[in-house]
């Protein structure tokens, strides 16, 4: 299982929005709205990366409002 969390940020005022526009998306496992640099944490769990690869790039950073996108992609093996 490849596991990325995905740090968003996004114009001011549409983070519930785009919460909500996320969880209806395949492979989300969590979704936060955060204090800080960013706005929004999402965690998404794949079979592969290229899965994971697809949804941030073509979906979530496609979603209107959306800012700018940090990808940080786990390590197998330190959990």
């Amino acid at each position: 299982m490849t596991i990325a969390y995905v740090l968003i940020s996004c114009d001011l005022g549409f983070d519930v929005e785009i919460i909500d526009e996320i969880k209806q998306l395949e492979d989300v496992k969590e979704v936060h709205g955060v204090f800080g640099a960013y706005d929004i944490l999402v965690k998404l769990e794949s079979a592969n990366v290229e899965n994971l690869k697809d949804i941030i790039t073509w979906k979530i950073r496609k979603l209107n409002r959306v800012r700018s996108t940090l990808t940080l992609m786990a390590v197998e093996g330190l959990e």
